[in-house]
């Protein structure tokens, strides 16, 4: 919630332009929806007119006016109290006691000790970007002739703000983190189209997953094309061997355009600057980045294909498994003020959640929310230069979850899958010990989900069979550990199944650990127009 605080000295103008048409004709039955109450006695909440606005803002100015105290700047106090477009609509009741408790906390009430300032809060409709909010008008002279004291208002106003969002379960705009939002007009394209997604946050879900599976920026050029994406880099001024950021759009439908987003507007974590800060770098790898973006911003075939063609070996499976364990391991003693280390944590958990779900998911379902749920927490709003505490990488775990075929065995992705939601739940449990309860809300909704959608993919086509328990698991196997049996555990009910769809296009070639990679033929991609950048 984004609190404006301006100040003035028309009263009238003020609250006749919030009971007007707005500048757009955006307001719509403009109306009270709460106030002091020796003004509430006297008006209700119907829609207000010209006559109306004017009564109520005598009533604001009648200390003023009585009393002839003067403030530098003005004695009419406006606030808006903004939500994010995606945070849809409250209720006149919510948006209410939201304004009282705002209005409380900012010493305007007598709650303080002080005499009270008069005040109204008007709602008049969604802006014209589809953000619900309401305007809060109060005169700063108090009713005993005082003036309410606006130091460090505006300061003030952002850590009561804070204060409601948690309160009322509201998104929290932190001081650490911030998601990226989306506008209207993606969501009206989404809901036309009967898509599950608005396209932000699909792109930011496949590059996310392409930089985790890329060892450097050359492959992850390549696996953003492979996954069908458009990408067009942003050269620096006159250069073409120079690429200071990039660029990717959805394949457009037909008749329409491509919509682009650069790096930076699908999350603070996937600008290019903050890409190559995970990466290797060399003059080599320097040379192969420039030539693959070159190929994708002349629709050319991959310079040199490599590890994205090629099937991984069964031993990687146990690796990656054993890195994502390390990592959930070594989260238990990480500090919960490292943000920078569990914000690379989350980042390359949400990228493994979002392979999964490419995997298993025919259309964006509960991994897809999982692995939005996680990157809320890997976007900062300042990255320090590195996390304190060096973390394992589970970038394996994605690049492999990408590569995986139906041949797999299933207690590999069954262990795979319980040591990432594990390490998704560290991250709940992080959230939950700096008590920020709609991170940990949504965090445990979504993880639950994705669980139960793995278990579901694991037992389609089961050969129906003796219950198999965790007692005869442990007499089988009297050396394996606790996670290790329920991870076959999983894999023994799925007899006939796997966490992966057999419809898997099965590739011929086979990663090893160190093993050299080899060209194969790419498909040429075919941009349309340039499209709409946003």
């Amino acid at each position: 919630m984004i609190p404006n605080i301006t100040q003035g000295d028309r009263m009238a103008g003020l609250m006749i332009y919030l009971a007007g048409p707005g500048r757009a004709n955006e307001h719509e039955e403009p109306h009270l929806i709460a106030g002091d109450a020796a003004l509430m006695a006297w008006h209700d909440d119907n829609e207000l007119n010209r006559d109306a606005a004017l009564d109520i803002a005598n009533a604001l100015d009648r200390a003023k006016q009585f009393y002839k105290t003067e403030v530098d700047g003005g004695h009419v106090f406006h606030c808006s109290l903004s939500l994010a477009a995606e945070e849809g609509q409250l209720t006149d009741e919510q948006w209410g006691a939201i304004a009282n408790d705002f209005m409380k906390d900012m010493d305007f009430t007598e709650d303080g000790g002080m005499a009270p300032a008069r005040w109204v809060a008007v709602r008049h409709g969604l802006s014209k970007n589809g953000n619900d909010h309401i305007h809060i008008v109060a005169s700063m002279i108090r009713d005993d002739g005082t003036k309410w004291n606006s130091w460090k208002s505006k300061y003030k106003s952002q850590q009561v703000a804070r204060a409601l969002e948690k309160k009322y379960g509201l998104t929290q705009l932190e001081a650490v983190r911030a998601e990226r939002g989306y506008t209207p007009a993606e969501q009206a394209k989404a809901i036309r189209h009967g898509l599950p997604e608005v396209e932000r946050h699909s792109l930011a879900r496949k590059i996310r997953t392409c930089v985790a599976a890329s060892t450097d920026e050359a492959e992850f050029v390549r696996r953003a094309r492979q996954e069908g994406l458009l990408v067009r880099p942003r050269y620096a001024a006159g250069r073409t061997d120079v690429v200071t950021g990039y660029s990717v759009a959805e394949r457009p439908r037909k008749g329409e355009r491509a919509v682009w987003f650069g790096g930076n507007s699908l999350g603070r974590d996937l600008a290019l600057p903050k890409l190559r800060s995970e990466w290797e770098s060399t003059p080599e790898t320097a040379t192969a980045a420039v030539a693959e973006w070159n190929a994708a911003a002349r629709n050319r075939r991959p310079v040199a294909p490599g590890r994205e063609t090629l099937q991984p070996s069964a031993e990687l499976w146990s690796k990656y498994a054993n890195d994502v364990s390390a990592l959930r391991e070594r989260l238990a003693t990480t500090p919960h003020n490292d943000h920078a280390a569990w914000a690379q944590a989350a980042r390359e958990t949400s990228a493994a959640f979002g392979a999964w779900s490419k995997r298993i998911e025919t259309t964006p379902g509960p991994l897809a929310d999982a692995a939005r749920e996680l990157s809320k927490s890997a976007q900062l709003r300042r990255y320090p230069k590195r996390p304190a505490v060096a973390l394992p990488s589970a970038r394996g775990a994605t690049m492999i979850l990408l590569a995986a075929t139906s041949k797999s065995e299933r207690a590999a992705y069954a262990l795979m899958f319980r040591q990432l939601a594990q390490t998704a739940r560290a991250i709940h449990d992080m959230h939950k010990a700096t008590d920020d309860l709609r991170r940990v809300r949504g965090l445990a909704a979504a993880v639950t989900a994705a669980s139960k959608a793995v278990e579901a993919s694991a037992t389609t086509q089961t050969i129906k069979a003796q219950p198999l328990t965790m007692e005869a698991l442990r007499e089988q196997h009297p050396g394996a550990s606790e996670e290790a049996l329920r991870a076959r555990l999983i894999a023994e009910r799925s007899r006939g199944g796997s966490p992966v769809p057999t419809t898997l296009t099965r590739a011929e070639k086979t990663l090893q650990q160190a093993g050299p990679t080899g060209p194969q033929e790419p498909h040429m991609d075919h941009h349309p127009n340039p499209g709409i950048e946003r």
